[in-house]
């Protein structure tokens, strides 16, 4: 098992990563919380695969506890289905010294984590990601929230886990479009933070797709350092710091808000902003050609199955301008300066949205009308 920590003085946590962790549950949160109530949320298919080992170890190391399965998807990322668990922890008479436990992929962790906020004014949570995007990213850093219709994760708190438990074993039961979304958080930290992690990245793509585990638990655990470093900066995205995770992200939210959160997963969408990011990153000047053809290469390398078909570039215009980055109207997007390098900014080529969407959509193998 290996440990990296989340710096941010008294409410600092760890991030323990490794094979068989959440047959530890019970033992990792007993040295650190005490309580007399866990609530397990969950949905259908990681119950199915993932809630026996952790259950029986929570069991075993003396805490008692209920299971909320709520459905699958981002499009139950809803105030209404926050609600609903709500409603199921005041039924069951939890009271502020319950840890809420988000057992699942980056929907689970931001609605049970928002839950956590919320729930009495707050209450602690555990992070248990069993997708690799929710492990390489959203699992971490305490951004919980649900999505409002109009955009894409409007409703939100900042609410820090009190530890996150990753089991690598979980991503042998990963489908590969799931691992795709991951990759696209994986390569996200790459590109804005570490020229080296890049290179790793290009020259072992193969053996990432096909779940080398040594690999895997190498990468899992550079992102997590990147991502750990950056928060214990800039928490709160108050200083531009933590901003910079959100490259691929400004667009990929405005597609994935215009598909009414049922056309394309979170990692799809921002694998298609990460193309017109770096588009327009190059189109400003400030991406070297070189280090776009490395990327727009390492990129198309991914294997990419998305539909647009009704998405125009007025409406994705628009979810852009609502952006929550977004400042009296102007929208604010992170560019690259070199891979390993990166910026937030306003300062980009307004005129180059069009072509930069359409590059995205046909690297997507797609058209938007």
């Amino acid at each position: 098992m290996q440990t990296i920590n989340v710096e941010l003085g008294e409410r600092s946590y760890p991030i323990h990563i490794g094979a068989g962790i959440l047959q530890r549950a019970g033992e990792l949160i007993g040295q650190q919380q005490t309580t007399s109530q866990l609530m397990l949320v969950t949905n259908p298919i990681v119950d199915q695969f993932w809630s026996a080992p952790v259950t029986e170890s929570l069991e075993q190391a003396g805490f008692t506890f209920k299971k909320i399965i709520v459905p699958e998807g981002e499009r139950y990322k809803t105030l209404s289905t926050f609600n609903r668990i709500i409603a199921k922890m005041l039924h069951a008479r939890c009271d502020r010294e319950t840890i809420v436990i988000a057992l699942g992929g980056g929907v689970i962790g931001d609605l049970a984590g928002y839950v956590a906020a919320a729930y009495m004014r707050g209450v602690r949570f555990i992070q248990m990601p069993t997708t690799l995007l929710a492990q390489v990213d959203a699992g971490i850093g305490g951004k919980v929230g649900v999505n409002h219709r109009l955009g894409k994760n409007m409703i939100g708190a900042f609410h820090q886990p009190k530890m996150v438990l990753i089991d690598t074993d979980t991503l042998q039961t990963l489908p590969q479009r799931e691992l795709i979304c991951g990759l696209a958080e994986i390569i996200k930290h790459a590109v804005i933070a570490d020229r080296t992690y890049f290179d790793t990245l290009e020259k072992n793509l193969p053996q990432i797709l096909s779940l080398d585990s040594h690999l895997l638990t190498a990468i899992i655990t550079r992102s997590c350092e990147i991502k750990a470093e950056i928060v214990g900066r800039d928490e709160r995205e108050e200083l531009g710091v933590r901003a910079l995770l959100n490259f691929g992200h400004t667009i990929g939210h405005a597609l994935e808000a215009a598909g009414k959160f049922e056309t394309l997963r979170h990692g799809e969408a921002v694998l298609l902003g990460m193309f017109a990011e770096a588009y327009l990153s190059k189109a400003s000047g400030k991406l070297p050609a070189a280090d776009f053809q490395r990327l727009d290469d390492l990129l198309r390398r991914i294997p990419l199955n998305v539909a647009l078909a009704g998405m125009s570039m007025e409406e994705l215009g628009h979810y852009m301008q609502r952006d929550k980055k977004a400042r009296r109207s102007t929208t604010r997007l992170v560019l690259l300066r070199a891979i390993g390098a990166a910026e937030f900014t306003a300062d980009w080529p307004q005129e180059c949205l069009r072509d930069a969407l359409q590059y995205a959509a046909a690297a997507g193998k797609q058209k938007l009308i």
